[in-house]
């Protein structure tokens, strides 16, 4: 098949974020099979070795540039919110929205030139028309529902401006229902946002692909380091992350570290936002920023801890931790769509999702290193058996095929 493929965001390195990594793994393992063009954006952070390397992984990619940052002040803002209100696009979608890559891709469909369009995160659905779906195959790759993160933040209090956040709850749910309802398949990352894409459009269809792991840079520790070393990893200037961060070194760690005063704490992640900067001032937390191996640090953790109030879809970070054979401690957010602690599946991760819950959880696994061991095991046969970029690839082919 021919295929094109949008994604905004440039999917190289996969390191980059959530976005990037399945984006770019997926595309990946369906270029063995089939002709993949990929179009997306360059911002001024993407070196030239960067779009070689991408070029390495698909058949054909086209590249533009990325539009230059929004306008401040109140007044574009209220200009900004009253398209969101008229049109129902909201400001994100527009500042992205290059008439120009629309250009491109509307020559490319009327010439026949492909058989299959991809959307890779539901940000990209605004370059593709409705009556698409009846000559070709048009796929909506929801990274995570849009609506149910808005949410979710204003119940959580973890929304950086909840006024605006509650004006634009109803116009999301607007939104993504419209969006979803143009394309012949959706694809979603968890159950969850599987339930509420069904419930926007009931007569879609609707699969779930789980993230996945590349095995092989994601290696199973060869011991246990033991100590008391904590970890988080992720982009750190991404908002949901910012939190948890400042969360686990403000409010989890100073708990921990009074019956454990030897307990270090490492951030691990690009670009971090100054207010995971300053948690480096605090006693016992390293901000390490981009890293060359991930994987490096996981190995010497005793404990992952995934403490994300907010952020819906499958979590890589969290797949990857649990590869990489280090007990995970994470909340409900953090631990979506995986099965880790039913009682008819072996115990893979603990949950906590209030402080009290990370303690005690937390200071199990320093006290219990059989515990440690079991998780680590158990995780790690999860992540072989269900999450790797291999099988969700296959799953992905299928729903593009139309099988």
């Amino acid at each position: 098949m021919k295929i094109l493929a949008i994604c905004s965001t440039f999917p190289y390195p996969p390191t980059r974020g959530g976005t990037q990594n399945r984006t770019f793994n997926l595309l990946k393992y369906l270029t063995q099979n089939h002709a993949v063009t990929l179009i997306t954006q360059r911002n001024q952070d993407v070196t030239d070795s960067e779009i070689e390397g991408l070029r390495q992984s698909v058949e054909e990619l086209v590249v533009f540039p990325r539009p230059l940052e929004a306008q401040g002040g109140i007044g574009a803002k209220l200009q900004r919110f009253g398209q969101f209100l008229t049109q129902g696009t909201p400001p994100n979608v527009l500042y992205l929205y290059d008439p120009k890559i629309q250009e491109w891709i509307n020559q490319a469909i009327t010439s026949g030139k492909f058989d299959a369009i991809t959307c890779e995160h539901s940000v990209n659905e605004i370059y593709v028309r409705p009556l698409w779906k009846k000559q070709l195959q048009t796929v909506l790759n929801v990274h995570s529902s849009v609506y149910r993160t808005c949410k979710n933040q204003l119940e959580t209090g973890t929304s950086d401006n909840a006024s605006r956040d509650r004006l634009y709850l109803p116009l999301l749910k607007r939104y993504e229902q419209r969006s979803a309802q143009k394309f012949s398949k959706i694809v979603v990352t968890t159950d969850e946002d599987q339930h509420q894409m069904q419930a926007f459009c009931p007569d879609g269809d609707v699969t779930v692909i789980p993230n996945g792991v590349d095995l092989a840079e994601f290696s199973y520790r060869n011991a246990d380091p033991g100590g008391h070393h904590l970890v988080f990893c992720g982009g750190m200037d991404y908002f949901v992350n910012i939190d948890a961060a400042c969360l686990l070194g403000q409010e989890i760690l100073p708990r921990i570290q009074k019956n454990y005063p030897d307990t270090t704490l490492t951030l691990v992640g690009s670009k971090p936002a100054p207010e995971v900067l300053a948690l480096a001032e605090r006693p016992g937390i390293t901000v390490t920023g981009r890293v060359p191996s991930m994987t490096d640090y996981l190995h010497k953790a005793t404990v992952c801890v995934v403490p994300l109030r907010t952020g819906f879809g499958m979590k890589i970070k969290t797949l990857e931790a649990m590869a990489a054979g280090v007990p995970i401690v994470g909340s409900d957010r953090g631990l979506e769509g995986l099965v880790v602690d039913n009682p008819d599946v072996p115990l893979r991760a603990l949950r906590a999702n209030q402080i009290d819950e990370y303690v005690e959880a937390i200071t199990q696994l320093f006290e219990n290193p059989e515990l440690r061991e079991k998780l680590s095991q158990n995780a790690r046969s999860l992540i072989e058996e269900n999450y790797t970029w291999e099988r969700a690839s296959q799953l992905y082919e299928e729903v593009i095929r139309g099988c």
